[in-house]
């Protein structure tokens, strides 16, 4: 697998794709034509077109990656010497429960990580909220890491301050096991690494990123990563959200795509939209997390209609066709 590694680089960070064209394409090659990548990279260009139906545009862009393979090469070897891994797609060891939540349209085709890889296919819950969170939200966020801890279930964080922060540090605390979704590129988190060396090298602690290993933090970066954090995750609690900003983005596409969402419900007092959350849909739950009867006057929460199931099922389904035996 190692000397594939800058070809799955060169096809996840095609400039202008989008992940659902690179992962067609990825189908396409190694699902239905069984073909390898480098056999794919070694193809000339007027059969990129002509035999995989590429546009001028995207053919432009793949002789682009093929010039840049020699780099990618290196930089495969940077990581693999610095003990960092790479998880294609097809690949048994890639989250499942990644792959199931975000589908051909989403699912990133390549991840780097450190630490410990068997965490991607353990239960898995996100805690998420507001960088800006009140008490009250830190200690929910403490609560619910606590019992992840107690039920051997991993705390998914995107490493942001406030709630994100909260929860892997409490995971920590509380000897659980966590993954670290980065908003860069997992070369540009050498701070990070070292502060948290002892968990990852112990199997406590994984660091991941689906981006470019030396892009630096962005912000917009970090709005896409927060698809990957629920993307991750077999449930979420939400400890604290606005009425705009990332966790209520990625709360409204989790409800509209028929997610386990869980809404602590806010007291009297407090100013944030989590009851606007709970009134579309999510869960309502308790300062501990625990499940709230809902009112009748409250909708139950978006489910996917038969038809979309019936096309997500048949993506699901070819997605995993990919993955080695």
């Amino acid at each position: 697998m190692n000397n594939e590694y800058p070809y799955w680089m060169a096809l996840a960070h095609l400039p202008k794709w989008r992940t659902e064209r690179v992962n067609r394409l990825l189908v396409e090659i190694l699902h239905q034509r069984k073909m390898q990548l480098q056999e794919f990279f070694a193809l000339p260009p007027e059969s990129w077109q002509n035999e995989f139906s590429l546009t001028p545009k995207e053919v432009n862009a793949l002789n682009e990656a093929k010039v840049q393979l020699s780099n990618y090469a290196f930089m495969a070897e940077e990581l693999l010497a610095q003990g960092f891994q790479m998880i294609p797609i097809n690949a048994k060891e890639y989250s499942a429960t990644l792959k199931k939540n975000l589908q051909m349209k989403q699912a990133p085709p390549l991840l780097y990580v450190k630490g410990n890889i068997k965490l991607l296919n353990e239960p898995s819950v996100a805690v998420v909220g507001s960088r800006n969170a009140s008490e009250r939200a830190l200690q929910f966020a403490d609560t619910i890491a606590k019992k992840c801890a107690a039920e051997f279930k991993v705390v998914v964080s995107g490493f942001a301050k406030g709630v994100d922060k909260q929860a892997l540090d409490s995971s920590i605390k509380y000897i659980g096991h966590s993954i670290i979704v980065l908003p860069q590129g997992i070369l540009t988190f050498g701070s990070g690494m070292k502060k948290y060396y002892a968990q990852i090298v112990e199997g406590d602690v994984l660091v991941l990123s689906t981006f470019f290993p030396k892009a630096g933090w962005d912000a917009g970066l970090a709005m896409a990563r927060n698809v990957y954090i629920y993307g991750l995750a077999e449930e979420i609690y939400v400890a604290e959200s606005n009425d705009k900003g990332g966790t209520w983005t990625g709360v409204m596409d989790g409800l509209k795509k028929g997610r386990t969402i869980y809404v602590r419900q806010p007291e009297s007092d407090e100013k944030n939209a989590n009851q606007l959350l709970i009134a579309k849909g999510a869960i309502v739950v308790d300062a501990e997390g625990n499940r709230l009867l809902k009112d009748s006057s409250e909708r139950p929460q978006d489910k996917a209609t038969p038809a979309e199931s019936d096309t997500n099922q048949k993506e699901q389904m070819t997605l995993f066709d990919l993955s080695v035996k």
